[in-house]
């Protein structure tokens, strides 16, 4: 199996437990691993035999910035979901990183990763 992978995207959201997360935001960083088939792509050289990483990041920044989560396991699982759905995507590793979490006396990151295949 093949992988691509894009590391270091960084969305602003509205998910966190806390009511003021869901209202003022916060930033995520997120990191993306997506296993797939690329020797067709690879002896074509057409995009159409790919998985075009332009659509995974709008489809990551978009899932980011419009979702309402209580909890960022949800908000990792829902865009693991819609990575699934593009053509040609077999499994995902997505990890999700709080950059500044509203706990007192934390000055650190919260980090989620996941494993997800069709």
């Amino acid at each position: 199996m093949d992988v691509i992978e894009i590391n270091g995207l960084r969305c602003y959201g509205y998910t966190g437990y806390l009511s003021e997360e869901r209202v003022l935001g916060q930033w995520f960083e997120i990191n993306v691993r997506l296993s797939l088939d690329l020797k067709k792509a690879g002896q074509s050289d057409d995009l159409s035999d790919t998985l075009d990483y332009r659509k995974v990041i709008e489809v990551i920044k978009h899932r980011v910035a419009h979702s309402k989560y209580a909890l960022i396991e949800r908000l990792i699982e829902v865009i693991a979901q819609d990575l699934l759905n593009i053509p040609l995507s077999e499994q995902v590793t997505l990890k999700l990183t709080k950059l500044s979490p509203p706990i007192a006396d934390f000055g650190g990151q919260i980090s989620l990763e996941i494993t997800r295949s069709n």
